[in-house]
């Protein structure tokens, strides 16, 4: 996977902050590796309590379907994406609001 530069004045406009558009991405990165990893555990969990006789069938669409999650692009990259395209909603806490109004 090739490194690309983040044009942080593009995140600091959409956010107010760097650091909080950084704070903002890794949160959604995390959600997307939660529900993919929710998403995959469903999936193999079908396979559990079969018994051997079936067995080689079984570990070749395990292995396909893991593969295709691990194709899939990284969490971190898709939240730059998605904040980058305007696709994730964030809102401050009151308390944070309150803060930067005094």
């Amino acid at each position: 996977m090739a490194i690309k530069s983040l044009d942080l004045e593009n995140i600091q406009k959409k956010t107010g902050n760097i650091y909080e558009g950084i704070v903002i991405m890794s949160k959604r990165s995390r959600q997307i590796a939660a529900q993919e990893k929710m998403e995959l555990d469903e999936k193999l969990k079908y396979f559990e309590g079969f018994e051997d006789e079936e067995e080689y069938t079984f570990n070749e669409e395990q292995e396909r379907i893991t593969k295709e999650y691990e194709a899939r692009p990284h969490p971190t990259q898709r939240a730059i994406k998605e904040l980058t395209e305007d696709n994730v909603y964030f809102r401050r806490s009151k308390s944070e609001e309150e803060s930067e109004e005094s």
